[in-house]
């Protein structure tokens, strides 16, 4: 079993398009569908789940859009607050805090209190979120730390880079699922997911089921995970 799956939650908006209906229809039935994801992880037995729920990019959207997906957040949080508490998740929260409403923001900070103590299973929600400003952010931590004479630019790993991102202490995606039917990154995880296995389906967010995440984990497991060796060297380590 993966210990943790990132999940780029596509395809809200042309589900909705494809049946007539506004954007946020989409977004609202999207929502359902992470209700039913995030039982189904807890269930399995998965110890880290990353939604990429809001990207930096997203704030380019029409206002209206935006307004409406920071109000299913709100409800979202409002709404699975004692679930989570129920079933011993802990929330989360990756990006640019600061840039959420502050209502938004301050139902958010009141969840991730109130589940601190979880310990069955992380939700980590990425919003405002964008990796390239992820590593932008570490790398200007650590240019100050060189400034202040407390780390020197020889001294900088991949270890103390990481630790200076959001996911700090996580470890990284084994696997990274894209619904929707596009086959890109989107700048979402994009140091973590080097040597994730990635599984992309064009079954868009709202109609992705409990079978098909299934599907996906099997499609993991039938993978061999060589993080640079050949299979022989994978077949005698294990």
């Amino acid at each position: 079993m993966p210990k943790h799956v990132a999940i780029i939650m596509d395809g809200n908006g042309r589900w909705a398009k494809a049946k007539g209906m506004m954007r946020i229809k989409g977004h609202q039935a999207g929502a359902g569908t992470v209700k039913k994801i995030v039982k189904t992880a807890r269930e399995m037995g998965i110890s880290v789940l990353t939604l990429y729920a809001f990207s930096t990019e997203n704030w380019k959207r029409p206002a209206s859009e935006v307004s409406g997906l920071m109000s299913l957040l709100k409800s979202y949080l409002k709404s699975e607050l004692e679930s989570m508490l129920g079933n011993d998740i802990q929330l989360r929260c990756i990006g640019q805090q600061e840039n959420l409403p502050k209502e938004v923001l301050s139902v958010l900070r009141k969840s991730i209190e109130e589940t601190a103590s979880n310990s069955g299973m992380i939700l980590n929600l990425a919003l405002s979120y964008g990796g390239r400003d992820e590593i932008l952010r570490a790398a200007r931590k650590m240019a100050q730390l060189c400034v202040e004479g407390k780390l020197q630019p020889k001294q900088i790993t991949e270890d103390i880079l990481a630790s200076r991102l959001y996911t700090a202490g996580l470890p990284d995606p084994d696997l990274l699922i894209r619904t929707g039917g596009e086959s890109r990154l989107s700048n979402f995880l994009l140091w973590q997911v080097s040597y994730s296995e990635i599984y992309f389906t064009n079954i868009k967010w709202p109609d992705f089921s409990k079978d098909d995440f299934f599907t996906a984990i099997r499609y993991f497991q039938k993978r061999q995970r060589r993080f640079g060796q050949t299979g022989e060297q994978v077949v005698v380590t294990n």
